[in-house]
């Protein structure tokens, strides 16, 4: 069976790239553009796993989707990963704060990436 997997992310070639790594392993992909439609989708998904960008359009960004995931009893458990750009001291200490469970720096690879969902959800 699958393992579900929620991508945040306000641009769509970052998206489509992740989409197409992970679907080589055995996960469902599922997309959002921004911090609210994440949270609503999460709730009605239930993803393993969010990837989640901490810039993006709207009045979410994701640390603040993060600690709502987090906050939320019946996500709690879903694992979070920053996946930004934004990869300072300061910012992977804020991600921490909110709840994140890993930090990935913009540009990774897409090996990298992979390996880093799976030992995830492995050791869930």
């Amino acid at each position: 069976m699958p393992r579900r997997i929620l991508v945040v992310d306000d641009q769509p070639d970052l998206r489509k790239l992740i989409r197409m790594t992970l679907e080589l392993g055995d996960f469902e992909v599922h997309e959002a553009v921004d911090g609210a439609s994440a949270l609503e989708l999460a709730a009605s998904l239930r993803p393993a796993l969010v990837l989640l960008d901490v810039v993006m359009p709207g009045g979410l960004d994701g640390y603040q989707v993060c600690d709502r995931l987090k906050q939320d009893p019946a996500l709690a458990g879903t694992l979070v990963v920053m996946l930004t750009a934004r990869g300072q001291a300061g910012d992977i200490g804020a991600g921490r704060t909110a709840g994140a469970d890993g930090y990935l720096v913009k540009p990774f690879s897409p090996f990298e990436l992979i390996e880093r969902v799976e030992s995830m959800l492995d050791a869930a």
